[in-house]
């Protein structure tokens, strides 16, 4: 009967919208305390709407539910769908429990053994004695239940210990669920505080923002509001300004000018700008906030700049480290900058150009040298110069780059192993802070970073802990690419600063002139228009193609048909593994959500998948990570493939290069598709092939460094489709938006 039911229901699934169940949960059928997801069969209380449902069915609910128990009722709402191992199941999106209420549902809950001292037989001698006054004689007169045969002293004891407990979480998730905080979120926060939490909610909810991960200033004061804080209350206004400070550094700002800070403010909290400044104050008088009065550049006029204290330290810290390593003398012995040129040139075998002879010599005679250019100019060539000079000088090298894909290639193309920053400091997530500090140098002599423009101004003032001062720290990146996602303008402030030397690469060698991807990256960074698909020479298929096509939907099927059939057709690219979608933006028709989807559709139909938040995983999908995830030694921009899928408890494992990383539910929001990833996830990455869609939908986002980024991602295809007005506004728009950061300044007063 139940079979025939379900098939009934499958043939109305619903395409849109969710339906909404209530029921009594009759059986735990799994249960991950850690996650909080549930698989659970539920005695539907009332027909389901648009369904042949009738009151007393059994169904199977799926989803993150917060302490569900046989015998309370379960409100849900969510979508039917079809497992193909297990059948029809509701997969819950939200849900809500609730006490029972009759004799026989408290019986169930009861003897579930969620209570301790009460197990089936006890829940029905006290349900037979109290009846459906049962819970409400636990919570307000439980010595009652010495009436009940066989409970005495001891366990009543046990009894009310536990109940107490039980509540304590029941109140809280209840609580949460009543205000809108969704099963998994309201799962951190019992985890986080344990039965404590309700009374910290209560005494100030705006912890939530700093304490838990992922629940953010406006669900916190979403919270405060229902519970009655008073929006002018000295809580409110310093979480909201806390909250819009870190808005600023999530942009990539060091600090926050103080009027926009209180203009921010006051649109975020409807507040008048005297009681933000007075609670301002305040937060810099504790030493939460920190406040410098700068000159500004372009105005001249004297500002107020607002820090985190976090960033102050860190912008304090790297003027701090780099001007101990300049003042401390070499470790290595004096090598002769125009001899070790020389002698390099012949053991390589190579003519090195004047740029690159330059190049050598400065790292031979500096302690701080950046090296910056654009593709084609000769970095690998010069970083394996260098390296011989300081192998030869028995230096201890350390190389290493931002990401893992940067460090990969490094390795690859230098010989010797190259680390993420992460890893070379030995990050511990059980301490949560880095091995490598100034207390416990990296045994190096000589420290290469490459993609030097990723690293944002936190991960740098860690990197220079850890760097000896006798030590030559060489950094290496193009100035004109996008800078880091984290805060700061590192690379870029450090040169035009004056505090280390510069070397800069300008001229493009004669096999580097034969890529089409090089000279139109040169021509767009020029603020030039890159070549229509230009010919390429001996009969070979050329690197670079630019599609003129105006119309979003036409776009969409052109990368399509790219992806799909094109490409691999006459590059012999493999569409999952080779071949990647650039794009400025996250929404409409040709940003990264929608062309995920179109891509997933197209390239993984696989029906073994897990869903979160509006997502699809599916086995064999290539997907991202969203935010540094320190436990997991995954990072900001990691791409990986999803190797297993465990539809039932929502669990997957992504490889990463040649590692394996399990996700829990609750871990899913940290991943997304990657078939189409936006031109700022890909910093620091090459991939065989890239298309790059571009559109006047991105106007906001339409600037030379974005596009220049864009073309320099391929390595051995890059494919433009878009309207020539939306390519002429990217390359005539070098306004780049400006990142407020001191180092600059900073650097000039102490080391200029």
């Amino acid at each position: 009967m139940l079979r025939s039911y379900q098939n009934s229901l499958l043939a109305a699934l619903p395409q849109k919208g969710q339906d909404e169940i209530h029921g009594r949960i009759e059986q735990l059928v799994f249960s991950n305390e850690e996650t909080g997801f549930i698989v659970a069969k539920i005695i539907l209380a009332a027909e389901v709407a648009g369904h042949s449902g009738k009151s007393g069915e059994q169904i199977t609910v799926v989803g993150v539910m917060p302490s569900p128990f046989p015998g309370q009722m379960l409100t849900a709402r969510g979508v039917w769908r079809n497992n193909p191992k297990f059948g029809l199941e509701f997969a819950a999106a939200w849900c809500e429990c609730s006490m029972p209420t009759s004799s026989e549902s408290i019986r169930l809950y009861l003897q579930s053994g969620m209570v301790k001292g009460i197990g089936k037989e006890y829940a029905g001698r006290i349900v037979d004695h109290f009846g459906d006054q049962t819970l409400r004689v636990l919570d307000e007169e439980p010595d009652l239940l010495r009436q009940v045969k066989g409970i005495g002293r001891k366990r009543l004891a046990q009894v009310k210990d536990s109940w107490e407990e039980h509540r304590g979480v029941r109140d809280l998730m209840l609580f949460l669920q009543s205000n809108g905080v969704s099963p998994s979120y309201a799962m951190r926060i019992y985890r986080f505080y344990g039965g404590a939490g309700l009374a910290v909610l209560h005494e100030n909810p705006y912890r939530l923002a700093v304490d838990i991960p992922g629940i953010g200033f406006l669900t916190a004061d979403r919270i405060a509001g229902q519970i009655g804080v008073d929006s002018r209350s000295p809580q409110r206004v310093r979480a909201g300004l806390i909250h819009v400070m870190d808005q600023s550094a999530d942009k990539g700002h060091v600090f926050c000018p103080r009027e926009e800070l209180i203009s921010l403010a006051g649109e975020l909290l409807a507040l008048d700008s005297d009681l933000l400044e007075q609670e301002l104050d305040a937060l810099v008088a504790e030493g939460r906030l920190y406040l410098e009065i700068f000159e500004d550049d372009e105005s001249g006029r004297t500002f107020q700049a607002i820090y985190l204290s976090s960033l102050y330290a860190a912008e304090q810290g790297v003027v701090r480290r780099l001007s101990l390593l300049l003042a401390a003398p070499k470790t290595v012995r004096p090598i002769d900058p125009d001899k070790a040129a020389q002698w390099v040139a012949e053991r390589l075998g190579l003519e090195l150009a004047q740029e690159q002879i330059e190049a050598v010599r400065q790292a031979a005679g500096n302690k701080l040298l950046v090296i910056t250019g654009g593709p084609g100019t000769g970095k690998t060539t010069i970083i394996q110069a260098i390296l011989r000079i300081f192998e030869a000088a028995k230096a201890r090298i350390a190389l290493a780059a931002p990401t893992g894909r940067a460090a990969k290639r490094m390795t690859e193309t230098s010989g010797r192993e190259a680390k993420t920053v992460h890893r070379l400091l030995e990050y511990t997530p059980q301490r949560g802070m880095f091995t490598r500090n100034e207390n416990n140098p990296l045994a190096c002599d000589l420290l290469v970073l490459d993609e030097a423009s990723m690293i944002d101004l936190p991960l740098m003032h860690h990197l220079l802990k850890a760097v000896p001062l006798g030590a030559t720290l060489i950094l290496v990146g193009d100035m004109n690419q996008l800078p880091s996602v984290g805060p700061g303008n590192v690379l870029k402030d450090v040169i035009e600063s004056g505090a280390a030397s510069v070397v800069r690469l300008t001229e493009i060698f004669r096999q580097a002139r034969q890529s089409s991807i090089v000279l139109n990256a040169h021509a767009v960074n020029d603020g030039r228009l890159p070549l229509q698909n230009p010919k390429a020479e001996n009969g070979e298929l050329s690197d670079f193609y630019l599609i003129e096509q105006s119309d979003p939907e036409r776009m969409v099927d052109l990368i399509l048909e790219m992806v799909l059939r094109r490409i691999p057709r006459r590059f012999k690219f493999d569409p999952m593994e080779d071949v990647q979608v650039l794009t400025p933006m996250h929404k409409g028709l040709i940003g990264a959500l929608n062309l995920n989807n179109c891509l997933q559709d197209a390239l993984n139909r696989n029906s073994s998948q897990v869903q979160r938040a509006g997502r699809n995983f599916r086995l064999g999908d290539k997907v991202m990570q969203l935010r540094n995830n320190y436990d997991k030694e995954v990072f900001n921009g990691d791409i990986g493939r999803i190797i297993s899928v465990e539809c039932e408890a929502q669990r997957l494992a992504v490889r990463f290069g040649d590692r394996l990383v399990p996700y829990e539910p609750s871990d899913l929001d940290e991943l997304t598709p990657a078939y189409a990833i936006s031109i700022h996830k890909s910093q620091g990455s090459e991939y065989p092939a890239v298309i790059i869609p571009l559109h006047t939908q991105h106007y906001i986002m339409l600037q030379r460094n974005l596009l220049y980024t864009a073309i320099t991602r391929g390595r051995r295809l890059v494919v433009l489709i878009g309207s020539e007005r939306a390519l002429g506004l990217a390359v005539k728009n070098n306004q780049t938006q400006r990142r407020y950061s001191s180092l600059k300044l900073r650097l000039q007063k102490n080391l200029g």
